[in-house]
């Protein structure tokens, strides 16, 4: 189990100075399958009404409504557009000093008490709250609807956890100063028989900011999704949008799916957004999203996805760490409307690193965490080698843009360093609505579509010959790259495979491929000369005559990276 914080730390560099560092922290209860999931701390300041607090005297009490589950998010879409329409307002902070002061120590001892779960024995679903308070100051509202469209919302309740060890004193403390206070929660987490029939297995969690994360069969957290970006990477400092309410639909007692609502808000933009969950073999989401911009946008990131990546294979400086590779995500993987298919290894960069991929109605990307041997990390705690990867498809053509990637410089496993999202070609203009389908889907090592070769490693050295007397400078870098997969692993080592390997900049030398002992796989290998200190962008796939029978492996090296 791991006890750890996890953090998210964004900084934007103009040359070799910080312009701008915004720190993401996401706290939450920690169960024996679970690892801390994450929470904007602060951001770049947005001009913006004063919040009011949360007191007694201001908090009226929950009405009950009846609203067709069908027309629900007609409903939250026409409240996005009215929010839009004016001036954005925070919501409320909580006006009481216990809440707020919880440490993160006893914030972990509060624990949801399992027989107080929402819809508990009633169907295959069930529901557990996250306490507010400790950092999440602006609590959010969550609503049930029932079969028959009654919207019920769930009251803030002492009685609905155990204020175990050291925060045992707070029961008490925070029911008095609570009075008759009508709280929100801090998020939510869904339970599903994912595993076995037997228990309800954590399957989702929704909490902090629009941060959610989710698993399938026998996977634990890593990875996260959003609900959406605002100016990622830019100099002026990311918005991080909120989802200010949740409505949960009532499933019936042998539903295998259920669907959430959600109203998103923010300084810049307001959203309404259907989740549709469907836990089998994977783990699959289908998101419709409906937004509004208040005011204009820079960058528009749809389906942002957050991760971490420490060191891994590919890493050319020293990690003082017993571990071989740490990371959520070793990869970017993207098709193309003709199937072409892009692997992009991650990197830990010594600087902000950006980078785009142009598409016209993409099929798909994700950030995949392809090495699932434990011997690969050595690590019992955090279990690297299962978390899950995330494969983003539309369920429309979205046109044209680009997928970019994010790689942040981080000295720690407690920062998420790496983002990636589409951003669509054209901005979003203040008065502008923009509307969005995909399906998120978890996955191991490699997609189940996928029929070409894949990247299986990517490894990095000192270009040097051993004993060699003048060696070329430490800039100058030997590549490796294996492929391996059932179209490639039982050809002959006689067949003739060939490398295309393509640069931007920089002279390659001593190409070549090889098959991998035991039909493992092929190995391409060639030494890389760069020019002065001009990243080297490279692109390489396998073709067999004239057919390319591997996906194409896309990597940028740096050479100021080597130490």
């Amino acid at each position: 189990m791991e006890t750890k914080t996890r953090a998210a730390m964004y900084s934007s560099f103009k040359k070799n100075s910080v312009l701008a560092a915004l720190l993401t922290l996401f706290v939450c209860n920690v169960s024996a399958a679970e690892e801390p999931i994450k929470q904007p701390e602060t951001a770049t300041p947005v001009p913006a009404k004063k919040p009011d607090t949360v007191t007694p005297a201001s908090v009226k009490k929950p009405t009950l409504l009846t609203i067709p589950s069908e027309s629900l998010f007609e409903v939250i879409t026409a409240r996005a557009k009215q929010l839009a329409a004016n001036d954005y307002v925070a919501d409320p902070e909580i006006a009481i000093d216990t809440l707020n002061n919880i440490s993160y120590q006893d914030y972990r001892a509060i624990r949801f008490r399992q027989d107080h779960a929402i819809w508990k024995d009633q169907s295959l679903y069930e529901v557990q709250l996250f306490h507010p308070g400790f950092l999440y100051k602006n609590p959010i509202t969550i609503n049930t609807v029932s079969n028959d469209g009654k919207v019920q919302k769930l009251p803030f309740k002492t009685d609905y956890y155990r204020y175990d060890s050291t925060a045992a004193p707070l029961e008490q403390e925070i029911s008095a100063a609570l009075g008759s206070t009508q709280l929100g929660h801090a998020g939510f987490r869904l339970h599903f028989p994912l595993n076995n029939n037997e228990y309800k297995d954590e399957v989702a969690v929704f909490q902090g900011a629009s941060y959610f994360r989710l698993v399938g069969p026998q996977q634990v957290y890593g990875i996260s999704a959003r609900g959406l970006a605002v100016d990622t990477a830019l100099s002026s400092g990311e918005e991080f949008p909120v989802f200010k309410e949740f409505w949960l639909v009532k499933p019936t007692a042998e539903d295998t799916n259920i669907v959430l609502y959600a109203l998103l808000d923010s300084p810049s933009v307001t959203g309404a957004y259907r989740f549709e969950i469907s836990p089998s073999t994977n783990t699959e989401i289908k998101t419709q999203m409906q937004i509004f911009a208040r005011k204009d946008i820079k960058k528009l990131g749809i389906a942002p996805l957050t991760s971490m990546f420490y060191h891994g294979e590919n890493s050319t400086k020293f990690f003082d760490d017993y571990r071989p590779e740490v990371h959520d995500s070793d990869g970017l993987l993207m098709q193309s409307q003709d199937d072409k298919w892009v692997w992009r290894a991650l990197n830990n960069p010594k600087q902000l690193s950006v980078t785009s991929f142009s598409y016209d109605n993409p099929k798909g990307f994700g950030l995949a965490q392809r090495d699932r041997e434990f011997n690969n990390y050595l690590d019992t705690e955090a279990h690297y080698h299962a978390r899950p990867s995330l494969w983003i498809e539309p369920l429309a053509p979205w046109g044209h843009g680009r997928v970019e990637l994010v790689e942040i410089p981080t000295d720690t496993e407690t920062n998420d360093n790496i983002v990636s999202y589409w951003v669509p070609e054209q901005p979003l203009k203040a008065g502008e609505t923009l509307s969005f389908g995909y399906k998120m889907s978890t996955f191991n090592a490699v997609l189940a579509n996928q029929d070409k070769a894949h990247v299986l490693r990517t490894r990095i050295g000192s270009a040097a010959l051993p004993g060699e007397k003048n060696p070329p400078p430490k800039s100058h870098r030997q590549f490796t790259v294996d492929f391996t997969g059932d179209t490639i692993n039982n050809l002959s080592a006689n067949i003739k495979l060939l490398a295309n390997l393509s640069l931007n900049s920089g002279a390659v030398s001593d190409k070549t491929v090889q098959q991998l002992p035991n039909n493992q796989g092929w190995r391409v290998a060639f030494k890389i000369a760069p020019e002065g200190d001009k990243p080297v962008d490279m692109r390489l796939s396998l073709t067999l005559r004239d057919k390319e029978v591997s996906e194409v492996w896309s990597y940028v090296w740096y050479p100021n990276d080597v130490q």
